[in-house]
Protein backbone atom coordinates (compact mmCIF):
# COMPACT_ATOMS: atom_id res chain seq x y z
CA UNK A 1 0.00 0.00 0.00
CA UNK A 2 1.37 3.47 -0.61
CA UNK A 3 -1.33 6.10 -0.17
CA UNK A 4 -0.64 9.48 -1.88
CA UNK A 5 -2.19 13.04 -1.00
CA UNK A 6 -3.13 15.63 -3.66
CA UNK A 7 -3.55 18.98 -2.70
CA UNK A 8 -3.90 22.35 -4.24
CA UNK A 9 -1.44 23.56 -7.30
CA UNK A 10 -0.76 26.04 -9.49
CA UNK A 11 -0.76 26.30 -13.04
CA UNK A 12 -0.19 23.40 -15.12
CA UNK A 13 2.17 24.05 -17.77
CA UNK A 14 4.28 22.18 -20.41
CA UNK A 15 4.43 19.70 -23.05
CA UNK A 16 4.64 16.10 -22.39
CA UNK A 17 4.61 12.59 -24.24
CA UNK A 18 2.44 9.89 -22.35
CA UNK A 19 2.66 5.88 -22.14
CA UNK A 20 1.61 3.85 -24.98
CA UNK A 21 -1.83 2.82 -25.41
CA UNK A 22 -2.83 -0.15 -22.89
CA UNK A 23 -5.50 -1.46 -25.73
CA UNK A 24 -3.51 -1.26 -29.10
CA UNK A 25 -0.12 -2.58 -26.41
CA UNK A 26 -2.30 -5.56 -25.77
CA UNK A 27 -2.82 -6.00 -29.10
CA UNK A 28 0.48 -5.07 -30.85
CA UNK A 29 1.63 -8.17 -28.54
CA UNK A 30 -1.07 -10.38 -29.14
CA UNK A 31 -0.97 -10.30 -33.09
CA UNK A 32 2.41 -10.29 -33.10
CA UNK A 33 2.58 -13.40 -31.34
CA UNK A 34 0.39 -14.53 -34.02
CA UNK A 35 2.72 -13.76 -36.84
CA UNK A 36 5.68 -14.93 -38.66
CA UNK A 37 8.83 -13.57 -38.41
CA UNK A 38 9.66 -10.73 -35.88
CA UNK A 39 7.32 -7.31 -34.94
CA UNK A 40 9.53 -4.43 -33.17
CA UNK A 41 7.05 -2.10 -30.90
CA UNK A 42 7.87 1.16 -30.15
CA UNK A 43 6.30 2.83 -27.43
CA UNK A 44 4.84 -0.20 -25.51
CA UNK A 45 3.09 0.45 -22.55
CA UNK A 46 5.04 -0.92 -19.42
CA UNK A 47 2.47 -1.20 -17.21
CA UNK A 48 1.56 -3.93 -15.11
CA UNK A 49 -1.51 -4.97 -17.16
CA UNK A 50 0.39 -5.51 -20.60
CA UNK A 51 3.30 -6.74 -19.24
CA UNK A 52 1.51 -9.51 -17.82
CA UNK A 53 0.14 -10.12 -21.16
CA UNK A 54 4.07 -10.02 -22.81
CA UNK A 55 4.48 -13.00 -19.47
CA UNK A 56 1.61 -15.07 -20.61
CA UNK A 57 2.52 -15.02 -24.50
CA UNK A 58 5.96 -15.60 -23.41
CA UNK A 59 4.37 -19.18 -21.56
CA UNK A 60 3.19 -19.88 -24.79
CA UNK A 61 5.81 -20.29 -26.62
CA UNK A 62 6.34 -16.60 -28.49
CA UNK A 63 9.55 -15.10 -27.68
CA UNK A 64 9.65 -11.67 -26.39
CA UNK A 65 12.31 -9.52 -25.30
CA UNK A 66 12.75 -5.81 -23.96
CA UNK A 67 15.43 -3.75 -25.96
CA UNK A 68 18.23 -3.20 -23.79
CA UNK A 69 19.01 0.56 -24.80
CA UNK A 70 15.61 1.99 -25.68
CA UNK A 71 12.92 2.07 -22.96
CA UNK A 72 9.35 1.26 -24.55
CA UNK A 73 11.06 -0.76 -27.77
CA UNK A 74 10.24 -4.10 -27.33
CA UNK A 75 10.54 -7.39 -30.46
CA UNK A 76 8.28 -10.08 -30.65
CA UNK A 77 9.35 -13.06 -32.19
CA UNK A 78 6.16 -14.64 -33.48
CA UNK A 79 4.76 -18.84 -33.87
CA UNK A 80 2.48 -17.91 -36.80
CA UNK A 81 -1.55 -18.12 -36.83
CA UNK A 82 -2.29 -21.70 -35.11
CA UNK A 83 1.28 -22.05 -33.53
CA UNK A 84 1.22 -21.29 -29.70
CA UNK A 85 2.55 -24.06 -27.54
CA UNK A 86 0.56 -25.82 -24.66
CA UNK A 87 1.80 -23.48 -21.27
CA UNK A 88 3.32 -25.91 -18.77
CA UNK A 89 1.92 -23.51 -15.89
CA UNK A 90 -1.49 -21.09 -15.00
CA UNK A 91 -1.37 -17.94 -17.21
CA UNK A 92 -1.40 -15.08 -14.56
CA UNK A 93 -2.73 -12.04 -16.05
CA UNK A 94 -2.86 -9.83 -12.70
CA UNK A 95 -4.88 -6.95 -12.98
CA UNK A 96 -5.79 -7.16 -16.74
CA UNK A 97 -9.62 -7.76 -18.00
CA UNK A 98 -8.20 -6.83 -21.60
CA UNK A 99 -5.61 -9.28 -21.62
CA UNK A 100 -7.75 -12.18 -20.34
CA UNK A 101 -10.65 -11.69 -22.45
CA UNK A 102 -8.25 -11.34 -25.45
CA UNK A 103 -5.79 -14.38 -24.44
CA UNK A 104 -8.95 -16.34 -23.75
CA UNK A 105 -9.86 -15.39 -27.79
CA UNK A 106 -6.75 -16.47 -28.74
CA UNK A 107 -6.61 -19.48 -27.02
CA UNK A 108 -9.82 -20.77 -28.19
CA UNK A 109 -8.72 -22.41 -31.23
CA UNK A 110 -5.85 -23.69 -30.33
CA UNK A 111 -5.99 -27.73 -29.45
CA UNK A 112 -4.58 -27.76 -25.87
CA UNK A 113 -6.14 -26.78 -22.40
CA UNK A 114 -4.97 -23.64 -20.97
CA UNK A 115 -5.40 -22.29 -17.32
CA UNK A 116 -5.86 -18.52 -16.25
CA UNK A 117 -5.77 -16.62 -13.16
CA UNK A 118 -5.13 -12.79 -11.85
CA UNK A 119 -5.48 -10.77 -8.62
CA UNK A 120 -8.45 -10.61 -6.54
CA UNK A 121 -10.27 -7.77 -8.69
CA UNK A 122 -9.73 -9.92 -11.73
CA UNK A 123 -11.45 -13.51 -10.41
CA UNK A 124 -14.23 -11.21 -9.36
CA UNK A 125 -14.92 -10.37 -12.92
CA UNK A 126 -17.40 -12.18 -15.12
CA UNK A 127 -16.36 -13.65 -18.48
CA UNK A 128 -19.33 -15.25 -19.69
CA UNK A 129 -19.98 -12.81 -22.38
CA UNK A 130 -16.55 -14.30 -24.45
CA UNK A 131 -17.17 -17.55 -23.07
CA UNK A 132 -20.95 -18.02 -24.60
CA UNK A 133 -19.69 -17.16 -28.41
CA UNK A 134 -16.34 -19.29 -28.06
CA UNK A 135 -18.37 -21.98 -26.72
CA UNK A 136 -20.21 -21.81 -30.35
CA UNK A 137 -16.77 -22.10 -32.33
CA UNK A 138 -15.71 -25.10 -30.68
CA UNK A 139 -14.06 -24.06 -27.58
CA UNK A 140 -15.17 -25.36 -24.09
CA UNK A 141 -14.68 -22.62 -21.15
CA UNK A 142 -14.55 -24.72 -17.80
CA UNK A 143 -15.04 -22.16 -15.32
CA UNK A 144 -16.41 -21.33 -11.72
CA UNK A 145 -19.77 -19.78 -10.87
CA UNK A 146 -20.75 -16.57 -12.73
CA UNK A 147 -18.00 -17.96 -15.46
CA UNK A 148 -14.98 -16.21 -13.62
CA UNK A 149 -11.55 -17.18 -13.13
CA UNK A 150 -9.71 -19.35 -12.33
CA UNK A 151 -10.72 -21.24 -15.43
CA UNK A 152 -9.54 -23.62 -18.34
CA UNK A 153 -9.63 -23.01 -21.61
CA UNK A 154 -10.05 -26.20 -23.95
CA UNK A 155 -9.23 -25.63 -27.40
CA UNK A 156 -10.90 -27.14 -30.24
CA UNK A 157 -8.65 -28.55 -33.05
CA UNK A 158 -11.51 -28.15 -35.26
CA UNK A 159 -12.72 -24.68 -34.86
CA UNK A 160 -16.05 -23.55 -36.56
CA UNK A 161 -16.66 -20.14 -38.28
CA UNK A 162 -19.65 -18.26 -36.88
CA UNK A 163 -21.68 -14.88 -37.08
CA UNK A 164 -22.54 -13.46 -33.73
CA UNK A 165 -24.18 -10.36 -33.04
CA UNK A 166 -23.38 -8.92 -29.82
CA UNK A 167 -25.83 -8.59 -27.34
CA UNK A 168 -24.29 -5.75 -25.91
CA UNK A 169 -21.79 -3.76 -27.29
CA UNK A 170 -17.70 -4.68 -26.34
CA UNK A 171 -14.82 -4.40 -27.81
CA UNK A 172 -13.29 -7.04 -25.57
CA UNK A 173 -15.86 -9.37 -27.02
CA UNK A 174 -15.48 -8.54 -30.12
CA UNK A 175 -11.53 -9.03 -30.20
CA UNK A 176 -12.18 -12.24 -28.69
CA UNK A 177 -13.74 -13.75 -31.76
CA UNK A 178 -11.85 -12.13 -33.60
CA UNK A 179 -8.51 -13.38 -32.49
CA UNK A 180 -10.09 -16.79 -32.16
CA UNK A 181 -11.16 -16.63 -36.13
CA UNK A 182 -7.69 -16.00 -37.18
CA UNK A 183 -7.05 -19.56 -36.37
CA UNK A 184 -10.99 -20.83 -37.56
CA UNK A 185 -11.09 -21.70 -41.70
CA UNK A 186 -13.68 -19.74 -43.44
CA UNK A 187 -15.32 -16.25 -42.54
CA UNK A 188 -16.52 -15.24 -39.30
CA UNK A 189 -18.47 -12.28 -38.84
CA UNK A 190 -18.93 -9.88 -36.13
CA UNK A 191 -22.08 -8.13 -35.46
CA UNK A 192 -22.15 -5.04 -33.18
CA UNK A 193 -25.22 -2.64 -32.14
CA UNK A 194 -22.94 0.54 -32.21
CA UNK A 195 -19.73 0.55 -33.40
CA UNK A 196 -16.52 -0.07 -30.26
CA UNK A 197 -13.20 0.87 -30.64
CA UNK A 198 -11.68 -0.98 -33.38
CA UNK A 199 -8.15 -1.26 -32.69
CA UNK A 200 -7.86 -4.82 -33.41
CA UNK A 201 -9.61 -4.53 -36.53
CA UNK A 202 -7.14 -1.82 -37.40
CA UNK A 203 -3.93 -4.14 -35.76
CA UNK A 204 -5.23 -7.18 -38.05
CA UNK A 205 -4.72 -5.53 -41.27
CA UNK A 206 -1.42 -3.93 -40.56
CA UNK A 207 -0.60 -7.08 -39.99
CA UNK A 208 -2.07 -8.39 -43.45
CA UNK A 209 -5.51 -9.73 -42.20
CA UNK A 210 -8.02 -10.42 -44.88
CA UNK A 211 -10.62 -8.06 -43.57
CA UNK A 212 -13.72 -5.99 -43.87
CA UNK A 213 -16.46 -3.94 -42.28
CA UNK A 214 -19.75 -3.34 -43.31
CA UNK A 215 -22.18 -0.54 -42.26
CA UNK A 216 -25.67 -2.26 -41.86
CA UNK A 217 -28.89 -0.76 -42.49
CA UNK A 218 -30.32 -0.89 -38.81
CA UNK A 219 -26.92 1.06 -37.98
CA UNK A 220 -25.08 -1.83 -36.61
CA UNK A 221 -21.31 -2.64 -37.82
CA UNK A 222 -20.46 -6.04 -39.46
CA UNK A 223 -16.96 -7.42 -38.73
CA UNK A 224 -15.40 -10.02 -41.05
CA UNK A 225 -12.45 -11.48 -40.84
CA UNK A 226 -11.45 -14.78 -43.12
CA UNK A 227 -9.55 -17.21 -41.00
CA UNK A 228 -5.93 -19.20 -41.44
CA UNK A 229 -4.41 -15.87 -43.02
CA UNK A 230 -0.32 -15.69 -43.46
CA UNK A 231 0.33 -12.79 -41.52
CA UNK A 232 3.72 -11.34 -40.93
CA UNK A 233 5.64 -9.07 -38.59
CA UNK A 234 5.27 -5.39 -38.64
CA UNK A 235 6.61 -2.42 -37.28
CA UNK A 236 4.40 -0.96 -34.51
CA UNK A 237 4.65 2.44 -33.22
CA UNK A 238 2.19 2.58 -30.19
CA UNK A 239 0.47 5.93 -29.75
CA UNK A 240 -0.08 7.91 -26.38
CA UNK A 241 -3.03 6.18 -24.33
CA UNK A 242 -6.22 9.05 -25.08
CA UNK A 243 -7.38 6.91 -21.73
CA UNK A 244 -4.26 8.19 -20.03
CA UNK A 245 -4.25 11.34 -21.39
CA UNK A 246 -7.50 12.78 -19.61
CA UNK A 247 -6.48 12.94 -16.33
CA UNK A 248 -3.45 15.72 -17.44
CA UNK A 249 -6.19 16.88 -19.89
CA UNK A 250 -8.94 17.32 -17.22
CA UNK A 251 -5.96 18.85 -14.51
CA UNK A 252 -5.63 21.55 -17.11
CA UNK A 253 -8.86 22.55 -17.85
CA UNK A 254 -9.90 22.89 -14.38
CA UNK A 255 -7.26 24.77 -12.64
CA UNK A 256 -6.52 28.54 -13.68
CA UNK A 257 -4.14 29.38 -15.26
CA UNK A 258 -3.02 26.21 -17.18
CA UNK A 259 -1.98 25.28 -20.41
CA UNK A 260 -0.26 22.16 -21.72
CA UNK A 261 0.21 19.92 -24.49
CA UNK A 262 -0.02 16.24 -24.46
CA UNK A 263 1.97 15.25 -27.56
CA UNK A 264 1.39 12.06 -29.95
CA UNK A 265 -1.92 11.06 -28.74
CA UNK A 266 -4.15 8.42 -30.11
CA UNK A 267 -7.21 9.84 -31.58
CA UNK A 268 -9.21 7.55 -32.81
CA UNK A 269 -12.97 8.51 -33.03
CA UNK A 270 -14.09 5.13 -31.70
CA UNK A 271 -12.14 6.25 -28.47
CA UNK A 272 -12.71 9.86 -28.52
CA UNK A 273 -15.93 10.63 -27.05
CA UNK A 274 -14.26 12.08 -23.73
CA UNK A 275 -13.13 14.86 -26.13
CA UNK A 276 -15.96 15.57 -28.07
CA UNK A 277 -17.76 15.61 -24.24
CA UNK A 278 -15.16 18.23 -23.37
CA UNK A 279 -15.63 20.45 -26.12
CA UNK A 280 -19.27 20.42 -25.79
CA UNK A 281 -18.50 21.19 -22.10
CA UNK A 282 -17.09 24.71 -23.14
CA UNK A 283 -13.44 22.93 -23.28
CA UNK A 284 -10.66 25.22 -24.87
CA UNK A 285 -8.83 22.56 -26.67
CA UNK A 286 -6.68 22.43 -29.70
CA UNK A 287 -6.02 19.28 -31.82
CA UNK A 288 -2.73 19.59 -34.06
CA UNK A 289 -0.19 18.02 -36.42
CA UNK A 290 -2.84 15.33 -37.52
CA UNK A 291 -0.89 11.73 -38.84
CA UNK A 292 -1.82 8.03 -38.96
CA UNK A 293 0.69 5.94 -37.45
CA UNK A 294 0.11 1.79 -37.43
CA UNK A 295 -3.03 2.73 -38.84
CA UNK A 296 -3.96 4.60 -35.92
CA UNK A 297 -5.10 8.75 -36.06
CA UNK A 298 -2.13 10.32 -33.92
CA UNK A 299 -2.55 14.24 -32.74
CA UNK A 300 -1.01 16.56 -30.64
CA UNK A 301 -3.28 18.02 -28.50
CA UNK A 302 -3.41 21.12 -25.99
CA UNK A 303 -5.92 22.15 -23.12
CA UNK A 304 -6.15 25.62 -21.54
CA UNK A 305 -7.59 26.59 -18.45
CA UNK A 306 -11.62 27.02 -19.00
CA UNK A 307 -14.98 27.64 -17.90
CA UNK A 308 -17.13 24.21 -18.11
CA UNK A 309 -20.51 23.78 -18.06
CA UNK A 310 -22.78 21.25 -17.22
CA UNK A 311 -24.48 18.72 -20.68
CA UNK A 312 -26.08 15.71 -21.13
CA UNK A 313 -23.90 12.92 -22.50
CA UNK A 314 -25.96 10.58 -24.62
CA UNK A 315 -25.89 7.12 -23.47
CA UNK A 316 -24.78 5.48 -26.92
CA UNK A 317 -21.77 7.86 -26.83
CA UNK A 318 -20.62 5.38 -23.56
CA UNK A 319 -18.42 2.75 -25.68
CA UNK A 320 -16.49 5.60 -26.96
CA UNK A 321 -15.18 6.54 -23.92
CA UNK A 322 -16.15 3.80 -20.96
CA UNK A 323 -12.92 4.19 -19.06
CA UNK A 324 -13.22 8.30 -18.77
CA UNK A 325 -15.94 8.58 -16.94
CA UNK A 326 -14.78 8.91 -13.45
CA UNK A 327 -12.46 11.71 -14.93
CA UNK A 328 -15.06 13.40 -16.84
CA UNK A 329 -17.58 12.84 -13.23
CA UNK A 330 -14.93 14.72 -12.03
CA UNK A 331 -14.74 17.49 -14.43
CA UNK A 332 -18.47 17.53 -13.96
CA UNK A 333 -17.82 18.75 -10.58
CA UNK A 334 -16.27 22.16 -11.14
CA UNK A 335 -18.55 22.82 -14.34
CA UNK A 336 -21.32 25.08 -14.08
CA UNK A 337 -24.60 23.01 -14.03
CA UNK A 338 -25.98 19.57 -13.94
CA UNK A 339 -24.30 16.92 -15.89
CA UNK A 340 -26.11 13.68 -16.83
CA UNK A 341 -24.40 10.61 -17.62
CA UNK A 342 -26.27 7.30 -19.32
CA UNK A 343 -25.26 3.91 -20.45
CA UNK A 344 -23.21 3.08 -17.64
CA UNK A 345 -24.17 -0.31 -17.04
CA UNK A 346 -21.07 -1.47 -17.61
CA UNK A 347 -18.37 0.26 -15.06
CA UNK A 348 -20.12 -1.99 -12.76
CA UNK A 349 -18.29 -4.99 -13.83
CA UNK A 350 -14.93 -3.12 -14.06
CA UNK A 351 -12.06 -3.56 -11.66
CA UNK A 352 -14.33 -2.17 -8.85
CA UNK A 353 -17.85 -0.96 -9.42
CA UNK A 354 -16.47 2.14 -10.96
CA UNK A 355 -19.66 3.32 -11.15
CA UNK A 356 -20.60 3.46 -7.14
CA UNK A 357 -16.48 4.48 -6.63
CA UNK A 358 -17.22 7.59 -8.35
CA UNK A 359 -20.43 8.73 -7.02
CA UNK A 360 -19.09 8.01 -3.20
CA UNK A 361 -15.86 9.60 -3.95
CA UNK A 362 -17.68 12.58 -5.28
CA UNK A 363 -19.68 12.87 -2.65
CA UNK A 364 -16.87 12.27 -0.33
CA UNK A 365 -15.45 15.52 -1.82
CA UNK A 366 -18.78 17.62 -0.95
CA UNK A 367 -20.21 17.00 -4.75
CA UNK A 368 -24.29 16.46 -4.86
CA UNK A 369 -24.71 12.82 -7.00
CA UNK A 370 -27.31 11.15 -7.68
CA UNK A 371 -26.76 7.21 -9.41
CA UNK A 372 -28.72 4.57 -10.42
CA UNK A 373 -27.89 0.86 -11.77
CA UNK A 374 -27.24 2.87 -15.05
CA UNK A 375 -26.85 6.43 -14.65
CA UNK A 376 -24.59 8.64 -12.73
CA UNK A 377 -25.93 12.44 -12.52
CA UNK A 378 -23.17 15.46 -11.15
CA UNK A 379 -24.63 18.51 -10.07
CA UNK A 380 -21.42 20.77 -10.62
CA UNK A 381 -20.59 23.39 -7.93
CA UNK A 382 -19.18 25.84 -10.71
CA UNK A 383 -16.22 26.48 -9.25
CA UNK A 384 -13.33 24.12 -6.62
CA UNK A 385 -15.46 21.87 -4.77
CA UNK A 386 -14.77 20.84 -1.08
CA UNK A 387 -12.27 18.01 -1.38
CA UNK A 388 -10.98 16.21 2.08
CA UNK A 389 -12.10 12.86 0.86
CA UNK A 390 -9.93 10.02 1.79
CA UNK A 391 -10.73 7.48 -1.13
CA UNK A 392 -10.19 3.80 -1.09
CA UNK A 393 -9.27 3.14 -4.83
CA UNK A 394 -10.29 -0.47 -5.02
CA UNK A 395 -7.73 -1.79 -6.67
CA UNK A 396 -8.60 0.67 -9.55
CA UNK A 397 -5.95 2.65 -11.10
CA UNK A 398 -8.64 5.32 -12.75
CA UNK A 399 -10.72 5.95 -9.90
CA UNK A 400 -6.92 6.80 -8.16
CA UNK A 401 -5.98 8.89 -10.61
CA UNK A 402 -9.39 11.02 -10.85
CA UNK A 403 -9.49 11.78 -7.59
CA UNK A 404 -5.80 12.76 -7.54
CA UNK A 405 -6.79 15.05 -10.14
CA UNK A 406 -9.75 16.67 -8.25
CA UNK A 407 -7.13 16.66 -5.22
CA UNK A 408 -5.04 18.97 -7.32
CA UNK A 409 -7.40 21.78 -7.68
CA UNK A 410 -10.49 21.18 -4.74
CA UNK A 411 -10.77 23.71 -1.41
CA UNK A 412 -8.71 20.86 0.92
CA UNK A 413 -6.18 17.87 -0.32
CA UNK A 414 -7.95 14.24 -1.11
CA UNK A 415 -5.89 11.11 -0.25
CA UNK A 416 -5.84 7.73 -2.22
CA UNK A 417 -5.23 4.83 0.28
CA UNK A 418 -3.11 3.23 -2.16
CA UNK A 419 -1.35 4.97 -5.60
CA UNK A 420 0.48 1.50 -6.24
CA UNK A 421 -2.58 0.21 -8.61
CA UNK A 422 -1.77 3.25 -11.17
CA UNK A 423 1.11 0.94 -12.30
CA UNK A 424 -1.48 -1.25 -13.86
CA UNK A 425 -2.23 1.28 -16.49
CA UNK A 426 -0.05 4.96 -16.39
CA UNK A 427 3.68 4.13 -14.68
CA UNK A 428 5.02 7.23 -14.01
CA UNK A 429 1.60 9.10 -13.71
CA UNK A 430 2.73 10.84 -10.24
CA UNK A 431 5.96 12.29 -11.70
CA UNK A 432 4.63 13.34 -14.88
CA UNK A 433 1.67 15.33 -13.05
CA UNK A 434 4.43 17.02 -10.74
CA UNK A 435 6.53 17.77 -13.80
CA UNK A 436 3.95 20.05 -15.44
CA UNK A 437 3.23 21.58 -11.90
CA UNK A 438 0.85 19.16 -9.60
CA UNK A 439 1.83 18.78 -5.82
CA UNK A 440 1.40 14.48 -5.38
CA UNK A 441 2.82 13.11 -2.56
CA UNK A 442 3.40 10.22 -0.34
CA UNK A 443 1.99 10.32 2.60
CA UNK A 444 4.31 11.03 5.42
CA UNK A 445 6.64 12.96 2.35
CA UNK A 446 6.93 16.37 2.69
CA UNK A 447 5.97 18.33 -0.94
Amino acid sequence: MRPLNSGTCGPLRGKTDLPGDKSISHRALMIGAAAVGETTISNLLEGEDVLHTAAALRALGAEIARDADEPGLWHVHGRGVGGLAEPARVLDLGNSGTGARLIIGLLATHPFVSCLTGDASLTARPMGRVAEPLERMGARIVARSECRLPLAVVGTSDPVPIEYRLPVASAQVKSAILLAALNTPGRSTVIEPVATRDHTELMLRHFGADLAVAELEDGARAITLTGQPEIEGRTVRVPGDLSSAAFPAVAALVIPGSEITLAGVGVNPLRAGLIETLGEMGADITIANRREEAGEPVADITLRTSALRGVEVPAERAPRMIDEYPILAVAAAFAEGTTTMGGLAELRIKETDRLGATARGLAASGVEVERDEDALVVHGTGGAPEGGAAIEAGYDHRIAMAFLVLGMAAKKPVRIDDGTVIDTSFPGFVELMNRLGGSIVAEGEAP
